[in-house]
């Protein structure tokens, strides 16, 4: 063990490292509702992402003896495990969260449940790729900035209701739990930042016959905002394929609701009427 591991190892105050966006986590009192929100019961499999300093991770381990955790970041490993060891059983993996298959976390063990405060450049790659096994996934409550998690939870007629909102709350039930101010981190970030909810939907909730397709839908609907859906939507479908699926051609993406997103993408597939894909060519 070298001298810099044994220090990490009793202090573990590494510096954080601006590149993989890391703000750590001290604030008691918000590390307290945190884990009161994540309320681990025997027989959770837990997993954190990005634990940092450990600051929700003893709290955790502390509170439920066992947990699984990813980290990125190799000058973390060491003391993480060291200090563990004090509050209960840590498994390390030690890759890029986005390479990681939860479906085999979950494999003959149950469904797993996500814990992490998300860097705030891979907070939307993290999310997707999290909805990728949603199967595998009971739930998950992220530490995310503020104005994504507004934006995840939005409803329709908000000005921040968008494509994040509809792909996010099609497959998960969004709850924004509390908000929590820069001075809860150091370094503090420009930014506020807020814990959100997310509780996958079960498949025969979720209803979407083409998942490609509906994709494709939703991104195009809001790629032009103020275009009416008859234009935003040109290069799927034609207005009267949007009118006979019960949707108002003249409406905009932000005014229709999730379920009539997930309409239109079933009845353009059932009746086939989508246009092909330009980008796929």
């Amino acid at each position: 063990m070298t001298g810099t591991a044994k220090t990490h190892a009793k202090g573990f105050k590494p510096e954080a490292k601006k590149h993989l966006g890391q703000h750590f986590l001290h604030d008691a009192n918000v590390i307290a509702m945190i884990v009161h929100a994540v309320d681990p019961k025997p027989g959770d499999r837990l997993v954190e992402i990005g634990p940092g300093q450990g600051a929700i991770t003893f709290p955790l381990l502390d509170r439920h003896g066992e947990l699984t955790v990813i980290e990125f970041d190799r000058d973390l490993i060491f003391p993480l495990t060291e200090t563990a060891r004090a509050h209960g059983t840590l498994e390390v993996i030690h890759r890029d969260v986005l390479t990681v298959d939860f479906s085999a976390l979950a494999h003959n063990g149950g469904p797993i449940r996500l814990v992490g405060n998300l860097p705030y450049n891979l907070s939307s790659p993290i999310l997707f790729h999290a909805l990728e096994h949603a199967a595998a996934i009971r739930d998950m409550h992220f530490m995310l900035q503020k104005e994504v998690v507004d934006r995840m939870a939005a409803a329709p007629g908000s000005k921040v209701y968008g494509r994040l909102s509809v792909m996010l709350q099609a497959y998960c039930q969004v709850i924004a739990l509390f908000d929590v101010p820069p001075a809860a981190f150091r370094p503090p970030p420009k930014v506020d930042s807020a814990v959100v909810r997310m509780i996958p939907l079960a498949p025969d909730r979720i209803g979407i016959d083409d998942h490609a397709l509906f994709a494709r839908l939703v991104r195009d609907a809001f790629g032009q905002r103020r275009k009416t859906l008859r234009n935003a939507l040109s290069l799927v479908c034609d207005g009267a394929s949007i009118e006979a699926a019960g949707v108002r051609p003249d409406a905009r993406a932000e005014q229709l609701e999730v379920a009539q997103f997930v309409r239109l993408a079933n009845w353009l597939r059932a009746h086939d009427k989508v246009l092909p894909d330009p980008s796929a060519s």
